[in-house]
């Protein structure tokens, strides 16, 4: 019996919400619509505010009404989790209003849309790179800012993904047995990532992908593939002085040269 009277009740109220928002979209009267919308706005109802608002255009345009209208309906996407709506809104808004106070925030927002777009890092990162574009393209034009910090909070964030989506690729080659296009991805990791506090693991991988590339070749090919694994095995002492994988690395550089003198002896048997 409860249940039912407050399923009863609930009908009754959505009734009449949805009465009273077809009444007034039906309204000749733009000031009480505006009104309205702003009101539904306010209640966070943004589905009809954005309605209404979004009737109200061929009224407004061009009226000093139109800025914070428009303005509230891009922002009525965004809260309804349309980004990619959003984003195109925010950019029309910036485009339309360059001179408006409300600019700088705009252009922000439309790169803010893109990093909620961004999916998690096993998925393709398009909109995580149109996030960094765009953040970045925001730093440049507005570097006074008081939204530059958190703006290179998002790329800083955003960049970690990519390199876990670029690690995670590196990796997959390797675990399928891929070691040649193995070295190159984690190799392409450094030189995308310097700063990467990752990057000796990274050089690592590269010279375990290239050492097992040499072992898995055939026999007149691996001399001069381990010659690699010794090139590497240089470069990362070199770069790396103080890291912990500096002994594994000096057991990779020892084995790799060991194979070579011993195929070189082989070649000369053979001779």
């Amino acid at each position: 019996m409860i249940r039912f009277l407050f399923l009863s009740l609930f009908l009754v109220f959505f009734t009449s919400c949805a009465s009273k928002l077809t009444k007034t979209l039906k309204s000749t009267d733009s000031e009480y619509k505006l009104k309205v919308a702003e009101s539904y706005y306010a209640q966070k109802k943004y589905n009809n505010a954005q309605l209404l608002f979004e009737d109200l255009f061929p009224i407004f345009k061009g009226t000093p009404k139109f800025e914070d209208l428009y303005y509230k309906y891009a922002y009525s996407a965004y809260y309804l989790n349309d980004y990619a709506n959003a984003e195109n809104l925010f950019k029309t808004f910036v485009e339309t209003f360059p001179n408006s106070s409300k600019s700088e925030e705009a252009d922000f927002m439309r790169a803010y849309c893109y990093y909620k777009q961004s999916p998690k890092a096993e998925l393709d990162q398009t909109n995580t790179t149109k996030a960094i574009g765009q953040l970045q393209a925001f730093i440049n034009t507005h570097p006074l800012s008081a939204r530059v910090p958190e703006a290179t909070s998002i790329i800083d964030e955003s960049r970690a993904k990519l390199e876990v989506k670029d690690f995670k690729s590196a990796e997959l080659y390797f675990n399928l047995g891929y070691y040649k296009a193995a070295a190159i991805a984690f190799g392409a990791l450094i030189d995308n990532y310097p700063d990467s506090r990752l990057a000796d693991e990274y050089k690592l991988m590269v010279i375990k992908s290239y050492f097992l590339y040499a072992n898995n070749s055939i026999e007149e090919k691996q001399a001069e593939r381990y010659d690699k694994v010794v090139a590497e095995c240089t470069d990362f002492l070199d770069r790396f002085p103080e890291s912990k994988l500096v002994k594994s690395v000096e057991n990779f550089k020892t084995e790799s040269l060991n194979n070579i003198k011993i195929k070189n002896e082989q070649i000369k048997k053979a001779a």
